[in-house]
């Protein structure tokens, strides 16, 4: 490999932290919760896809087995928890939680998904996503 080269990537992993070893390795850092909606926009009626995923942090006992509450922004609400062995020091936690809700109905819709754990919320994460009248929809305009 020409010196050049050698030069631009030793560069580059000083300037860029994470390239030299992947960003994969978020160990220690502070979790967070980010939500996708699949799609983002649509037309009424609208099963919308929800991901929500857990980034950064440690493999700790107050992320493992949460309960997981949506919010749809509709006035409809769902909540699950997992069934789930005790924890023991080492186990790996799930860091992506799905939800599928149908929107009937044309609107901008706030939502929401929180995790909990021994009753308390821990984390949570909003996104707002748009349902535009469909055939048929009450609120579509002639």
């Amino acid at each position: 490999m020409p010196k050049s080269a050698v030069t631009l990537l030793t560069a580059l992993a000083l300037v860029v932290p994470g390239l030299a070893q992947g960003d994969d390795d978020e160990k220690g850092d502070k979790p967070g919760l980010y939500l996708r909606a699949t799609p983002r926009f649509s037309f009424s009626p609208a099963t919308i896809l929800f991901t929500a995923e857990l980034k950064g942090g440690d493999d700790v006992e107050e992320l493992y087995c949460p309960e997981v509450e949506w919010e749809w922004g509709d006035g409809g609400k769902s909540v699950s928890e997992g069934d789930c062995d005790p924890w023991e020091p080492g186990m790996k936690i799930d860091r992506r939680y799905t939800g599928r809700h149908e929107y009937s109905r044309a609107g901008r819709y706030r939502v929401r998904v929180s995790l909990g754990h021994a009753g308390k919320r821990i984390m949570s994460q909003t996104m707002t996503i748009d349902v535009r009248p469909g055939v048929g929809d009450p609120t579509m305009q002639y």
